[in-house]
């Protein structure tokens, strides 16, 4: 009797394209998802190409990465810089320049037609294609074409359109927000022609469906992770007194780091030894910038970018405290990395911390986004007891071990993928489809 048929297709290696519009190696999440799903797919035999624009991933040795160069117009240290003549090399280019000119985002489009220029011939050498997060009119093109394609949505980032535009001071600022985040239309229409999303939470899952009007019948949650071994308490580093720390887009008004610089400066009249490690880069004449300036925390507040995992792992481990002051989080990594350090974490009860933290008192100390009354009033609260910084930072690092790993996220990852190539069956793609799509 030959082998089951079955048997030997759900257990043959999977060759996977994983498309990120930008893997920026610390900041944003999306370049730490794919270097630590990626070598964990690796890991279990499966064939993974990473293709990415500008800024790129840091991958482990062996994994490909093919580059989709764009202008990079918001790059560090001249971010909305005017290209040379050069720079532009194809009609793309070109595209990229006019949407930005609009005060629009352009990267997610335009990775997208890149991205669907660099697969359109090499179908034949991937099972799927995998987008984390981009939802560019070229990935349904590749569906399209006859590829099946499975989408990360993190969470909507109607999300982040609607805090910007909620918090921006003035009605130029608000139709400013407005105008960047035009892409959210774009991104909305293709979530839901995906043929399967992944996403990392039950907060998110509810929002993708009430935001993009996702059908949930083809949504599935898969948790992301943390390598415990490598964020880990360290014995040797002593907490530094007085030491508080946070990784956070300075300029995000998600990510509530205004909130928790007005905390510090309410808290700095009693105890001027406390001070805030950042793990981010402001931007010059940022807001964050100009808010620590008005606060007169200009040496109380320290930016750290472009450090080694093993740097930020000792930070952690030098600080008294970890804060999460975030008004939403689909996940949050930073989270779950200093609850493994065993550091006692402050979070808000914002988005999905809350399912992913645990509860209060126990495993993290939680407040109300939003609130630098309340988020001063627990860090002042927490730093004066020792004991129960101690028992939390135990039980949140054994909440992390328990439940969160790169290891079980790409097992999961892989059940999405055999799953999706079991509804969506290999498309044989229309050749006229295929030029019409070419030709755009």
């Amino acid at each position: 009797m030959g082998p089951d048929i079955g048997l030997v297709e759900a257990e043959r290696p999977l060759r996977v394209a994983l498309l990120t519009y930008r893997g920026h190696p610390w900041v944003g999440g999306q370049g730490v998802y794919v270097r630590h799903l990626v070598r964990e797919l690796s890991m279990l035999g499966h064939s993974v190409e990473v293709f990415s624009g500008p800024p790129y991933p840091h991958l482990d040795e062996g994994i490909k990465l093919t580059e989709l160069p764009s202008l990079d117009l918001y790059r560090m240290p001249d971010p909305f810089r005017v290209p040379k003549l050069a720079e532009f090399r194809s009609p793309i280019d070109v595209l990229e320049w006019v949407i930005t000119c609009t005060a629009s985002f352009a990267e997610p489009l335009t990775f997208s037609l890149r991205a669907f220029q660099a697969l359109l011939s090499r179908l034949d050498d991937f099972d799927l294609v995998h987008d984390n997060q981009c939802l560019g009119y070229g990935i349904d093109w590749l569906r399209r074409a006859g590829m099946p394609t499975l989408g990360t949505i993190h969470h909507p980032i109607t999300v982040d359109r609607r805090l910007e535009i909620a918090h921006a001071p003035t009605r130029g600022k608000r139709l400013a927000m407005r105008r960047f985040y035009a892409f959210t239309r774009m991104q909305n229409r293709v979530a839901r022609r995906l043929d399967r999303i992944v996403t990392v939470s039950t907060n998110s899952f509810d929002d993708i469906v009430s935001d993009l009007g996702v059908d949930p019948a083809r949504l599935n949650i898969v948790t992301v992770g943390v390598d415990p071994d490598q964020f880990r308490p360290l014995p040797d580093v002593t907490p530094v007194p007085g030491r508080l720390m946070t990784t956070a887009s300075a300029d995000v008004v998600m990510k509530g780091l205004a909130y928790l610089l007005e905390a510090l400066a309410k808290l700095r009249v009693e105890n001027p030894a406390l001070h805030l490690v950042v793990i981010g880069r402001p931007k010059d004449d940022s807001a964050a910038s100009r808010r620590i300036d008005q606060l007169d925390l200009a040496g109380s507040v320290e930016f750290v970018s472009g450090v080694p995992d093993e740097r930020i792992v000792e930070l952690y481990n030098e600080a008294q405290l970890a804060v999460v002051p975030s008004l939403y989080e689909g996940f949050s990594l930073p989270a779950v990395e200093a609850m493994s350090c065993g550091v006692p974490l402050v979070a808000t009860t914002g988005g999905a911390l809350p399912e992913v933290t645990g509860p209060d008192g126990e495993t993290c100390l939680q407040v109300p986004p939003g609130d630098s009354e309340a988020l001063a009033a627990r860090i002042g609260w927490a730093l004066s007891q020792p004991e129960l910084r101690s028992t939390v930072g135990a039980a949140g690092r054994a909440r992390v071990k328990a439940n969160y790993s790169w290891a079980a996220t790409a097992r999961k990852t892989v059940e999405q993928y055999r799953a999706l190539l079991a509804d969506v069956p290999a498309r044989q793609p229309r050749t006229s489809a295929i030029r019409a799509l070419a030709s755009r």
